[in-house]
């Protein structure tokens, strides 16, 4: 599965991070970045080492992940085309705080750290954008960790499905199709529960129809049953 290469100045004049600037901002913007092909399974960063850029992606897929206690890894995002990623670190500790992993062959624009800052100081709506994608960041961390901790588990499956569709759904003649390269253990660690819950919860949906496999994705082909399941009270499960 390969991306279709986008122009690189009108993929980067289409992210939301630079919305409302003026051509010649755009411009500037488009100047500075460094575009790359980045093969399927590479490593664009890793956990603990120092921010050197701030990275966009322009097609493809980045798997976010973390180290977990017992040395395996743990995914919490998935990167879709015109996300930003590997970037709020520059603002913190200046340490990349997970992995990105190229889920297939993938297209990023990036800009160096000195780059970015310059860019922010003389076109301050940059700083805004940015603020607002962070603020929409939080608020679904915020809904995650509300729903771990009211939520029965069918219904955190649901909703990380759901969001996935919303992030990087598109509609098929079968319903909607995610088009991340799923494994049952993502969605697991993007739940929080375990690659067994999954694994016994999707085959009974896929057995109700509810959903297909689609290798190396997923669709869901009644979103709106999978919306009532995410949206059903209990308790936490």
């Amino acid at each position: 599965m390969s991306p279709k290469a986008p122009h690189p100045a009108a993929a980067i004049a289409a992210l939301n991070l630079f919305g409302g600037l003026p051509k010649t901002a755009l411009e500037e913007v488009v100047a500075c970045a460094r575009i790359q092909t980045v093969p399927r399974g590479a490593r664009l960063f890793d956990q603990g080492e120092p921010v050197e850029r701030a990275h966009v992606l322009l097609s493809g897929a980045i798997r976010i992940s973390q180290a977990g206690s017992d040395g395996g890894e743990i995914a919490i995002r998935f990167i879709a085309p015109g996300e930003i990623f590997g970037s709020v670190a520059i603002f913190t500790d200046h340490c990349y705080p997970a992995d990105g992993i190229a889920m297939i062959e993938s297209i990023e624009a990036s800009w160096a750290y000195a780059e970015l800052l310059d860019l922010l100081e003389r076109h301050p709506r940059i700083a805004l954008n940015l603020v607002t994608i962070v603020g929409r960041r939080l608020a679904e961390l915020q809904n995650r960790v509300r729903e771990m901790a009211t939520q029965r588990v069918e219904s955190r499956i649901a909703n990380t499905l759901l969001r996935l569709a919303r992030q990087a759904g598109r509609t098929s003649g079968h319903g909607t199709e995610i088009i991340f390269p799923l494994r049952r253990k993502d969605i697991a660690d993007l739940s929080g529960t375990t690659l067994h819950t999954v694994s016994r919860t999707l085959n009974q949906w896929h057995r109700r129809g509810l959903i297909i496999d689609n290798k190396p994705g997923l669709i869901l082909a009644s979103p709106d049953t999978i919306e009532q399941i995410a949206e059903s009270h209990g308790g936490r499960g």
